[in-house]
């Protein structure tokens, strides 16, 4: 059942030319002279890519269900993680690449979430904040400045390298963003 510009909405999924896309924003255009359009921005979901189209008011899409599975993360095999999913048990790996970068800052037990549609698995999101143990960087040494922005390299817990203040040290848990792999804060233990 197709559905016109009229029903657009962040977050709807639809099909064209094959591809599965989800309408990140969008824009509703009445020009002074000609027809009325829509501006959208939309994700790829295949491979997170973005784009930005027009689309004549009225112009119909093919809307598609995405339904988010939860998965709990297991445990590393080579480069694939091995997935469970929380309602049946069932046990899958998938490939990192898959993942993509926010894999790197997955600790056992972490929830997943699975985005299917039909029958495909269209991708994964890793939760956006995690805390994490730091458990290798250097010491501060006296004259280093805590103002300024100046940032040593902290291993995680999870392999992961990233950029932190000269007073963290090592055993601190840190709250990282997984998208950009920013520090954001010490976390009270």
């Amino acid at each position: 059942m197709a559905i016109d510009t009229s029903d657009f909405k962040n977050g709807l999924a639809f099909t064209l030319d094959g591809e599965i896309y989800q309408i990140i924003d969008f824009q509703h255009v009445k020009p002074g002279k000609g027809g009325a359009f829509v501006r959208t921005k939309l994700r790829r979901m295949r491979t997170g890519g973005t784009i930005d189209k027009t689309f004549r008011s009225g112009e119909k899409v093919d809307p598609i269900y995405i339904e988010k599975v939860n998965y709990q993360y297991l445990y590393r095999q080579g480069s694939e993680l091995v997935l469970m999913d929380l309602d049946s048990y069932e046990q899958i790996p998938v490939p990192e690449t898959q993942i993509g970068d926010g894999a790197k800052y997955l600790k056992e037990e972490m929830e997943i979430m699975a985005l299917v549609a039909g029958d495909e698995v269209l991708g994964y999101e890793v939760p956006n904040f995690v805390e994490l143990v730091v458990e290798q960087t250097d010491p501060a040494h006296k004259g280093d400045t805590v103002g300024g922005g100046a940032t040593k390299p902290a291993t995680l817990e999870t392999g992961a390298t990233v950029q932190v203040p000269f007073h963290i040290k090592e055993g601190d848990i840190i709250k990282v963003d997984t998208r950009s792999g920013d520090y954001l804060e010490r976390v009270k233990s």
